[in-house]
């Protein structure tokens, strides 16, 4: 049963990404840098969006608001890549599973094209049961051990507390040959768990904390706990659209509602839709977007409406036939 918290987060559809439980628990990430688990869920991305196996390089900078990426740069992300495997491993039921991701992958001019293994295509493809990631939230992260965790805990959906071993926290992050978090627990925490956990809970819907386990006073392992918000779909381009060109016709014609007799009313209604039009910059859900446009296209009527009174009127059928569209 999980656990729910007070947040909601605004989601983009078109950036968001499925993946199987067993992809994202399993350590496919380790030893990968920022940009290499970048580019990995951006190959899939442009897989689950439009089926295609490529994508130009600058759409995946764009992404992630990577300003310098050249061939060499390509080159050894690719190379790493290339490189993973993807296991599920139940010692207890004496089962383990190893496959490769990657089949295929070129560079060339600017192009990045792949092919991936057929047993991975169950795990970002035609998924009954996954978790779904959006990546405008996660490129926000600044270290790749907040998308470690983050999957990790995405992967453990309908949980809300996981027990684990130091020893076994430090395999998920890649840093169990680091002499110094073997030796200190705390300097582990500082430059490891504590940086994944913050951006985690500022830039996702989950929220995260932890516990520590001891024998005596040394520490040897966390329960780490978490909790997830609310998630709403971020407004479509349509509807935002709209929005803007309600509020682009407004200041367009300014003047002529300034002008009308019932001047106090105009301002009003002028008001109401620059309020309306401040949210666009914090963005909105589809519903809020359906009601706001809703009442903006009423404030355009009322303002219409006054011009017609003092013997003026344009054609607005392009409004409100879109309004009927959404209806």
């Amino acid at each position: 049963m999980s656990r729910n918290n007070n947040k909601t987060t605004l989601v983009t559809e078109k950036n968001s990404i499925m993946k199987s439980n067993d992809f994202s628990v399993a350590k496919l990430n380790q030893g990968l840098s920022l940009k290499q688990m970048q580019l990995l869920v951006f190959a899939i991305l442009s897989t689950q969006k439009d089926g295609k196996t490529k994508f130009n390089k600058h759409e995946f900078q764009d992404q992630f608001e990577i300003s310098k990426y050249n061939t060499a740069n390509a080159r050894k992300d690719v190379e790493k890549l290339f490189d993973l495997s993807f296991s599920t491993v139940d010692l207890e039921n004496d089962y383990f599973d190893y496959l490769r991701v990657f089949q295929r992958m070129i560079y060339k001019n600017g192009v990045f094209s792949f092919k991936w293994t057929d047993d991975m295509i169950p795990h970002i493809l035609e998924l009954k049961q996954y978790n779904l990631t959006d990546l405008t939230l996660t490129s926000q992260f600044k270290s790749g051990f907040s998308w470690v965790l983050y999957d990790y805990l995405k992967g453990h959906y309908g949980n809300w507390f996981k027990e684990i071993s130091k020893e076994a926290l430090m395999r998920l992050f890649n840093v169990e040959d680091r002499v110094t978090y073997q030796r200190s627990t705390a300097l582990f925490k500082t430059s490891v768990l504590d940086v994944a956990i913050k951006e985690i809970n500022d830039y996702t819907e989950l929220e995260v904390w932890y516990t520590e386990k001891r024998v005596g006073n040394k520490i040897v392992g966390f329960v780490l706990h978490w909790s997830t918000g609310k998630r709403k779909t971020i407004a479509t381009d349509k509807q935002i659209k709209l929005l803007t060109e309600i509020s682009e016709e407004v200041e367009k014609n300014m003047l002529e509602y300034l002008s009308v007799k019932n001047i106090e009313a105009a301002r009003t209604y002028i008001i109401k839709i620059k309020k309306i039009n401040l949210y666009l910059k914090n963005g909105m859900s589809v519903p809020e977007a359906d009601k706001l446009i809703k009442e903006s296209l009423e404030y355009y009527r009322m303002l219409e409406h006054l011009l017609e009174n003092d013997g003026t009127k344009r054609d607005t059928s392009i409004y409100f036939n879109w309004l009927e569209e959404i209806e």
